[in-house]
């Protein structure tokens, strides 16, 4: 229900989102379709969100792809594990949509220049 919440609140603000129901699958898609972002929690079934990320980091056609995390694991170790795989912002839960969204276009005007 969230995933689909905040897919909403980003399509209405104008990005065009691809979902992912699980780790694996988020690599699968990221590999296939080469998205400009990459949103991902930690806890996601088959592969969660750390290892995602350490996986898309080391792949050469993925690792350039900004990611960033967006979880409800707030901790100080939490958002330094994100950090140190390579993640470019690490959001907690909950989130305003509009926070999301600005955010989400700060990363990706940061990776585009």
């Amino acid at each position: 229900d969230i995933r689909e919440f905040l897919a909403v609140a980003l399509q209405v603000s104008g990005f065009n989102v691809v979902e992912a129901c699980n780790g694996e699958e988020a690599v699968d898609v990221a590999k296939d379709r080469r998205p400009d972002l990459i949103l991902l929690d930690i806890r996601m079934p088959k592969l969660n969100g750390y290892q995602a990320c350490e996986t898309l980091k080391s792949t050469p056609y993925t690792r350039d792809i900004p990611i960033v995390f967006l979880s409800a694991f707030a901790s100080e170790s939490d958002i330094e594990m994100g950090l140190t795989l390579g993640a470019e912002e690490y959001l907690t839960k909950p989130i305003d949509p509009g926070l999301l969204t600005q955010r989400v276009s700060e990363v990706l005007q940061r990776a585009r220049a």
